[in-house]
């Protein structure tokens, strides 16, 4: 051939070989063989032993990363290359840029192009146009048929008869339909992780009891066209898309995920398995075959996951958390309609309050509403306990049967493991009673496959007697009857020191769907919404500024401004403790809980000479002032001679010094004290 200069023949001869997916690698071996037939092709045409590249074996050429196709540039580049050679333009590139590129690298160096129909020179106007065209119509080629396969599998989706995959629990039983797998372990698994989300109302919690049970769940594995069922540990993906998935409601969906295209260091990069919203589902047929739960269980256990994500959404009421807020993620703000949150403060974060932040953070204006949460909850909580009150014999009645079968579940499923364990035994048993003794290499295999088969066996057994061994007791006729008891009273069955702050929530949840809370004056308005639709209005007083639940009463208060004015710290907590007073905690007053009162409410502390300053005497300075007695004093006060004020019995008196004018030049003599006996003589003590 012309073409094929000596220049070509001293550099070397490529075979690129490629082929799409690991299924043509699988599949199509013809192919292949046709492209590793090229080698010879190269020799006929004059060079000696060509290198082959087939590094991008499995992998598409729609745009992804391919080594071998960049070692070939590469090579091209360095001028090492005299002739290219592939099966045809759609091996090379599968889109216009990679296939043009390299005609500019191969034009540029002088490098050939070569197939089974000829080899093209690309510095040739004719060779270079008939290798665009090749290159394009390859491409519309390829383009065609993946539009008409996309079409198909759409219009056979449409009639709910396309089955990429067969989800655990099913069989195909047609090319076009399926049902559940007669296997009654892997129905009763599933079934079983469906009735304990419906107990649970957690996807956690329920992937947790399965773990904390030992009870493993079914997993499909392919090995080439065989599909075998393995029990495996449950993990939370595994969980999470049992129950998400609408197959097990008897429903057929098709396009439930989709893909995004991105160019990542100039090349495309596809990520697969996006989620999509049900609307945007490319087909969804109900009722197409037997489901393990009704569509509207399984749309109400949506509803319940999609509450139970935390952040997402202006109104998702999230997981039940730990903490005391009976109603965290139930409040919607009345004013501006986002949901309100929880704070926690005082020992053990169990003074709880509610507020709207929504407004703060997202537009940095002031927080909209905010109010302490324990009144609101104790009002919610006798609301619902209200309402309740019927059911609560039925719900004692359904904890005892529960309590009864808590541990039938488990023991079921460690039975059903148990019978596949033993079935599996036999199996490899009657496999190696039919293999001939004097072939040991094949009854050695299946001889250590018997005794592991067989030690699966004892230890299903034991678990089974282990979980026998745990039965609870049954209920005495005692306990049964105090069950009923709190079951009649449930206000007792509430404040149990059993009952715990996640059950409360999960009672409340159950009931209410929303509340709306809004701010008055002097009280904070609820609506309730109650999950059937029905409204209840409540109105819960508010707490004034500074005034909470621990506040100091009221008396105590002015008592500790009007001692202030004449007791130091520690003699008005002395005071105060002989009274008989407390602070709003009900702790005994001490100094620094005396001086922490004056500074919260701006009360002065009390300075020496105070009392003089505004010209009044105590008890012993007026009886010195008088050169009397105290006593005599307390007398003419209370004879009404000198008018006083005392805070409080045991306080301090306070005279004006005025009255004490008044009466210095009085006899004293008559006021003191005298016997029944008229003959007794006085004591005149200087």
């Amino acid at each position: 051939m012309t073409k094929i200069a000596a220049d070509h023949l001293e550099r070397q001869a490529i075979v690129y070989i490629r082929q799409s997916t690991q299924t043509q690698l699988r599949n199509n071996r013809e192919s292949r063989r046709r492209q590793y037939g090229l080698v010879d092709r190269a020799r006929n045409l004059g060079w000696g032993e060509p290198e082959v590249i087939d590094d991008d074996l499995g992998r598409s050429g729609g745009g992804a990363a391919r080594p071998g196709f960049e070692r070939l540039l590469l090579a091209i580049c360095e001028g090492r290359v005299g002739i290219v050679l592939s099966l045809e333009a759609s091996r090379l590139a599968r889109n216009g840029r990679d296939w043009h590129t390299l005609l500019e690298f191969c034009a540029l160096v002088g490098c050939l192009l070569g197939d089974e129909d000829g080899v093209y020179d690309p510095r040739l106007p004719n060779d270079r146009l008939l290798l665009g065209m090749k290159g394009t119509i390859s491409e519309m080629e390829l383009s065609t048929l993946r539009q008409r396969s996309l079409e198909a599998l759409r219009l056979k989706a449409s009639r709910g008869e396309l089955f990429l995959g067969v989800a655990v629990g099913y069989v195909k039983v047609r090319h076009d339909r399926i049902a559940k797998d007669p296997d009654r372990r892997v129905r009763e698994a599933i079934e079983l992780a469906f009735r304990k989300f419906s107990e649970f109302r957690s996807i956690r919690q329920v992937h947790l009891w399965l773990r904390q049970e030992e009870v493993p769940l079914p997993a499909v594995r392919v090995v080439g066209d065989d599909r075998s069922i393995v029990w495996k540990a449950p993990v939370y993906g595994t969980v999470h898309k049992l129950l998400t998935n609408p197959v097990y409601a008897g429903a057929y969906a098709y396009g439930r995920t989709g893909s995004r295209v991105t160019v990542e260091n100039g090349r495309k990069r596809v990520v697969r398995g996006l989620r999509r919203e049900r609307g945007d589902w490319d087909v969804l047929i109900r009722d197409h075959h037997e489901g393990y739960v009704s569509w509207e269980e399984f749309e109400r256990n949506q509803r319940l996951i999609a509450d139970n994500a935390n952040c997402k959404g202006r109104m998702v009421r999230g997981a039940v958390r730990r903490g005391h807020a009976l109603l965290a993620g139930l409040l919607r703000c009345g004013h501006c309609g986002r949901r309100l949150h929880v704070h926690y403060s005082g020992a053990k974060g169990r003074c709880v309050r509610y507020g709207c932040r929504g407004a703060h953070v997202n537009h940095g204006t002031k927080p909209c509403i905010a109010f302490g949460g324990l009144r609101v909850d104790a009002a919610v909580a006798r609301e619902v306990l209200r309402l309740l009150s019927p059911l609560g014999v039925e719900a004692a009645l359904a904890a005892a049967a529960m309590r009864e079968d808590g541990q039938a579940e488990t023991r079921r499923q460690a039975e059903l493991a148990l019978t596949q364990a033993r079935y599996e035994a036999d199996l490899a048993r009657r496999q190696y009673d039919a293999v001939d003794p004097g072939n040991r290499l094949v009854a050695g295999e299946l001889e250590r496959r018997w005794n592991d088969r067989l030690e699966e066996v004892r230890r299903q057994e034991g678990r089974v007697e282990a979980i026998k061994a745990e039965r609870p007791e049954r209920l005495s006729p005692e306990g049964r009857e105090r069950l009923m008891a709190l079951g009649d009273d449930l206000a007792a069955a509430w404040s149990h020191p059993d009952a715990t702050a996640g059950t409360r929530k999960l009672i409340v949840r159950t009931v209410v769907e929303e509340i709306v809370v809004t701010l008055a004056e002097e009280r904070i308005d609820l609506l309730l919404h109650w999950q059937g639709g029905d409204h209840t209005r409540l109105s819960v007083p508010r707490n004034r500024t500074g005034h909470h639940r621990f506040s100091t009463a009221a008396d105590v208060g002015d008592l500790i401004r009007s001692l202030a004015r004449q007791l130091p710290d520690g003699a008005i907590a002395a005071m105060l403790n002989r009274l008989g007073k407390r602070t709003g905690r009900g702790n005994t007053w001490t100094q620094v809980r005396v001086c922490s009162f004056r500074n919260s409410h701006g009360v002065e502390v009390h300075r020496p000479g105070e009392m003089a300053e505004r010209g009044e005497l105590t008890l012993k300075e007026s009886a010195e002032r008088l050169g009397v007695s105290t006593m005599t004093v307390l007398r003419l006060i209370g004879d009404g001679a000198i008018r006083a004020s005392q805070v409080c019995r045991g306080a301090p008196w306070a005279i004006p010094e005025a009255e004490l004018d008044a009466v210095a030049d009085r006899n004293f003599a008559e006021l003191r004290p005298r016997t029944a006996d008229p003959n007794q003589e006085e004591l005149d003590i200087q």
